[in-house]
């Protein structure tokens, strides 16, 4: 029978407390990723809408550069961390993807070209792939097991914070000083600072370095990951290959009526909801257990793009019932402004 005493209500409150303490470089590193959101997410409102209608590219090779901006930044996820665990460092990784990523937004001011901007989009995600895995594993080592996903909720609340106040801004110069191409490289302009800032910050960071694994090869770093991991990896990926880029959501709403500035509020409002949920779903993680969530979130998914395919279906049915009768000239306009 143990001896040791039952702990009183006020001392397991305590214990609760420290438990969810955040680690100061937490906030710091969600600070970074504030900036660097806000820089990007100035630029990623008004992106698909300038690719498509400003520089004249077409949509289906707005599809082309989006998937190959997701396959560069895919494709550096594994070497990044691979890298990080190998020599045990964590911000000089980090550094570099995020000071990769700020660098490509110097093409921005220098060329609107159709070639400009789809060689920026895919070197700018470059440096999101290189940064993520390192980063992830510094806040893995900073947060308390207990609390982790309110740390990992908190560190994406300030990140999509970043992105709910760069359309914002981006808003702001648009409605003062209008549509036109020297706003747009204003606009870029004024991205590029706090992802500089974001760089600066993240160098006076105090790194946390892992235990280095020099000798440990592909082969062994996978036998090392758990059996729930590499079950996990499979849904993750049945997901990645139906995700679709919210550039394409934008695009639509710009087909259906809405203008650049009502684009760019509609983008805030959804990182808003980011925002709002990261923390609460992040410490609901915490209580319930992460996979459900994670199962919960993409059920959400499924059932989300379920919704518009039907209401889309609903659409074009209508459509062709209408078409086929003998409606005069003005019917058939009002239809083709509904689809």
């Amino acid at each position: 029978m143990s001896l040791r005493p039952a702990e009183s209500p006020a001392t397991e409150a305590n214990a609760r407390t420290r438990r969810a303490k955040l680690h100061p470089d937490v906030l710091k590193l969600g600070l970074v990723s504030f900036l660097t959101d806000l820089s990007s997410e100035m630029i990623f409102s008004v992106f698909a809408v300038f690719f498509t209608t400003v520089a004249g590219a077409s949509t289906a090779l707005l599809g082309l550069i989006e998937g190959m901006a997701d396959f560069s930044a895919s494709s550096l996820n594994y070497l990044a961390g691979w890298l990080s665990d190998r020599s045990g460092r964590r911000k000089w990784f980090a550094t570099a993807g995020y000071a990769f990523s700020t660098l490509a937004k110097l093409i921005l001011l220098v060329s609107s070209s159709i070639v400009g901007l789809s060689i920026f989009r895919v070197v700018e995600r470059l440096g999101k792939g290189f940064r993520g895995p390192p980063r992830d594993a510094w806040l893995s080592s900073i947060a308390a097991k207990e609390s982790r996903g309110y740390a990992f909720g908190v560190h994406k609340a300030l990140d999509k914070s970043g992105a709910v106040l760069g359309p914002l801004v981006a808003y702001a110069l648009l409605k003062s000083l209008g549509e036109s191409a020297s706003t747009y490289s204003l606009l870029f302009l004024v991205a590029f600072v706090p992802a500089v800032v974001a760089v600066v910050v993240l160098t006076r960071i105090p790194d946390q370095r892992g235990q280095p694994h020099a000798r440990e090869s592909v082969r062994q770093n996978w036998q090392q990951l758990s059996r729930p991991f590499k079950r996990f990896l499979l849904p993750a990926g049945v997901f990645a290959l139906a995700y679709f880029s919210l550039g394409f959501v934008l695009l639509k709403a710009h087909d259906v009526g809405f203008g650049m500035t009502d684009i760019v509020l509609l983008y805030a409002l959804f990182n808003v909801v980011c925002v709002v949920a990261a923390p609460l779903v992040g410490r609901l993680g915490d209580r319930v257990g992460r996979s459900r969530i994670v199962v919960l979130g993409y059920a959400l998914y499924a059932a989300l793009n379920l919704w518009l395919l039907i209401r889309q279906a609903l659409f074009v049915n209508l459509a062709r019932a209408e078409v086929s009768k003998p409606l005069d000239g003005l019917k058939l306009n009002g239809i083709g402004t509904l689809q």
